[in-house]
């Protein structure tokens, strides 16, 4: 694997100009690893205004203050000068930054030494703070002081648990008790931020290490997650506690935000809904209607889009709901959820059963089969939708129909063609409709 091309080019001008260039961050640290880099940063001697007159047309001031020039169009190359920071007086942007001459002071700064690994041109490293022995044992170590890298940017935190269910790393001790210590200066940090990079955490492959792991910091932003922890369900059903049937139902389902995040929100309202039958069983009666409140209250907090956030309500509402094998069933399902959403429930139950008790597993092959039943309800062109029925808005107005009027006729024939009562025959739904107005 090599640095792209585009990269390449800009750090050999910077060299034949007479200045230092170096690869650093993530890109490093991917190729390093075997794995296809995302992003590729460079680190120089230059100054911004050296890099922007070598570039000219080419540089975009992007950061100028920090000291970064973007060069080129599309993705671009950011090219930032060496630096050391100032005082972190909001634990996240430092109030100045002085640029310097040393790479090594440039990497000091940084969050963990994994990422703090530079390579030229000709795959030279600079490794002064013991990267590459990191990367091979699989270890996140901070860069120098743990609680002074944290106290100075609060987000490094959650970036450190992101890397951790991303890379699969261990978190070295005195960096996450560093971690622990400084969990509360999370609140200081925007919550689109805080989102992002949950997101990234939830996705990884080892999310469920990561959740497990460290409830206590992910309760300063979701603070709905700690009476979950460590409580035990008393079912027959569950063979974890809350927390850890939610961390490993997040791991079971497919990696996409909306299906993870519907995952870790799925069971908030468990604690508040628990009672204890005569049987010596724990039972959760309605904990779907809590987790809902509970749900909406952590989107807001977090920023989620309206579209997101409407679908994740819908799938923690419906994740425990029962399912009727039936054509019936299917249709009036899709007609209130649509086809997508509906698939989606499907990995919900999925991922919900793989997390609970062995004996429960037998039902993955109940949902297998009410997805067979779905694709072929699909295949055979079923209405269940406005969109599909033989009759448009159209035809009713043509009858003198007007206002809400035509949408409550439209609906009503739609669940007549669900419920099988009639066909979805144009001229047969039309002679219904005559017969209803008279």
């Amino acid at each position: 694997m090599r640095i792209p091309k585009q990269v390449q080019n800009v750090m050999k001008r910077l060299e034949e100009a007479g200045w230092e260039a170096w690869c650093v961050g993530g890109g490093v640290r991917d190729m390093l690893l075997g794995r296809d880099p995302g992003d590729w940063d460079v680190t120089t001697s230059a100054r911004p205004e050296d890099v922007m007159a070598l570039f000219g047309a080419d540089a975009l001031p992007t950061g100028l203050q920090h000291g970064t020039v973007t060069i080129g169009g599309g993705r671009g190359v950011e090219v930032t000068t060496f630096r050391r920071d100032g005082d972190y007086l909001d634990n996240r942007h430092p109030d100045h930054v002085d640029f310097t001459s040393s790479l090594e002071e440039d990497l000091s700064r940084r969050d963990f030494t994994v990422n703090a690994i530079a390579m030229d041109l000709r795959g030279e490293l600079r490794d002064p703070f013991g990267g590459r022995a990191d990367l091979s044992a699989g270890v996140l170590r901070a860069v120098g002081d743990p609680e002074q890298r944290f106290r100075e940017d609060a987000l490094r935190i959650m970036r450190g648990l992101r890397f951790a269910a991303k890379l699969g790393f261990a978190i070295e001790p005195e960096t996450a008790a560093a971690m622990d210590r400084c969990r509360a200066l999370l609140g200081n940090i925007a919550p689109e931020r805080i989102h992002v990079e949950m997101t990234g955490l939830l996705c990884g492959p080892w999310a469920a290490e990561a959740l497990l792991g460290y409830p206590r910091i992910l309760a300063v932003f979701l603070p709905e997650i700690a009476p979950c922890v460590g409580f035990d369900q008393r079912s027959p059903y569950h063979c974890y506690d809350v927390w850890e049937h939610t961390a490993r139902s997040v791991a079971a389902a497919p990696p996409r935000p909306v299906l993870r995040w519907t995952m870790l929100l799925h069971d908030l309202g468990k604690p508040e809904t628990f009672s204890l039958g005569e049987d010596g069983r724990g039972h959760f009666y309605g904990h779907w209607r809590e987790s809902v409140k509970k749900a909406e209250a952590v989107m807001d907090r977090l920023r989620f889009d309206n579209h997101s956030r409407k679908t994740i309500l819908t799938l923690v509402e419906r994740h425990d709901c029962e399912l009727a094998f039936s054509e019936r069933s299917v249709r009036r399902n899709l007609a209130r959820y649509g086809e997508e959403t509906l698939q989606l429930l499907l990995e919900v139950k999925r991922a919900d059963n793989q997390a609970q008790a062995p004996a429960c597993r037998d039902r993955q092959a109940l949902i297998d089969q009410w997805e067979a039943l779905l694709d072929l309800v699909i295949a055979q062109g079923s209405c269940f939708s406005l969109g599909q029925l033989a009759v448009r808005g159209g035809d009713l107005t043509a009858l003198g129909l007007r206002g809400p009027a035509v949408g409550e006729l439209l609906r009503e024939l739609l669940e007549l063609v669900i419920e099988e009562k009639l066909p979805n025959d144009r001229e047969l739904l039309m002679t219904y409709v005559r017969e209803k107005l008279g």
